[in-house]
């Protein structure tokens, strides 16, 4: 994968950051009624969201991303997905079926960015002299 490839996937990733951000900000409550979920889980979930984006649009703004911090956010997203699945195990009773679609779904998804993002972290580039 290109250099270009991963700041593509981290600035993707970073948006949908800033996405789950902005729900947790804005749309706890109503979200979280939608979901079946508590509306602090919601806005948690937002604010570690936040500190992700940021870390992501650091790595693609760099002229080639740190291997380091690639990993460290692909570690993050494999995090998230524990986390999500610890989530959908606390409050599945509780939960509507569009919520435990959703939460699986986007862990799914940020699997998905995890994978891509750890694969390319090990990539060799050439050192500029």
């Amino acid at each position: 994968m290109s250099i270009l490839n991963l700041k593509n996937i981290l600035v993707a990733d970073a948006i949908t950051c800033g996405g789950v951000f902005a729900i947790g900000l804005l749309a706890a409550e109503p979200v979280g009624a939608l979901l079946g979920l508590p509306a602090h889980v919601v806005a948690i979930g937002g604010w570690i969201c936040l500190a992700a984006a940021l870390l992501m649009i650091v790595a693609a703004r760099q002229a080639v991303p740190s291997p380091a911090l690639v990993k460290l956010i692909a570690l993050g997203n494999l995090g998230w997905v524990a986390a999500s699945l610890a989530v959908v195990a606390t409050f599945a009773a509780g939960m509507t079926g569009i919520g435990i679609a959703v939460v699986a779904a986007q862990a799914l998804g940020v699997l998905g960015f995890a994978i891509l993002e750890w694969k390319d972290a090990g990539v060799p580039r050439p050192v500029a002299v």
